[in-house]
């Protein structure tokens, strides 16, 4: 993924409605080429790798270390926190929310929680996967190559390749390649 590392101070620029769109995003959030976020001051991005040809749509969130693909649409109103590797040519629809923590918690001992509190259980989405809007995808799973993640879904076990699933907890209930959705 060829990306380019803004300098501290930098502002990215991207085609938007009307021509070019400065985008208040964080210095260390690497930028593939053509990059379209259709609401640049309504996202907060900041220390993730974003791939070439990606849409972003408004109230995303997305935060330091995940990495997001090659010609994926990130729908609004998505959440892809750290620890979340996303690869080429994905679909994430609205409300899509991911977790990287099993077990969250506000105190540890009395206290607020620290980084040191806690690890960060990564997920990973293989490429030509789709997600429906709506769906939870729990830290730690693995969502196959050109699999479907019906809408409203809760994702808590790794979801085999070309696979739909749907419901809660979500559960393989078709193959894409037998309804030509598949690549």
């Amino acid at each position: 993924m060829a990306g380019l590392l803004r300098p501290p101070g930098a502002v990215a620029r991207s085609r938007g409605i009307g021509g070019l769109t400065l985008m208040p995003i964080a210095a260390d959030v690497v930028l593939g080429a053509n990059v379209t976020i259709h609401h640049p001051s309504l996202v907060n991005l900041y220390g993730c790798r974003i791939g070439n040809d990606v849409k972003i749509g408004a109230f995303v969130e997305i935060q330091k270390g995940a990495v997001v693909g090659d010609r994926c649409k990130i729908s609004s109103h998505s959440f892809v926190c750290e620890g979340v590797t996303i690869e080429d040519d994905v679909f994430v629809g609205h409300g899509v929310m991911f977790t990287n923590d099993p077990y969250p918690r506000a105190t540890t001992g009395g206290r607020l929680q620290g980084d040191a509190d806690w690890a960060v259980v990564p997920t990973t989405v293989r490429r030509g996967a789709s997600i429906g809007s709506g769906a939870v995808i729990r830290c730690g799973v693995t969502l196959g190559e050109h699999s479907m993640i019906g809408a409203g879904a809760v994702v808590t076990h790794d979801v085999p390749p070309h696979a739909i699933v749907a419901g809660v907890p979500a559960r393989t209930i078709g193959d894409a390649r037998a309804k030509g959705t598949s690549a």
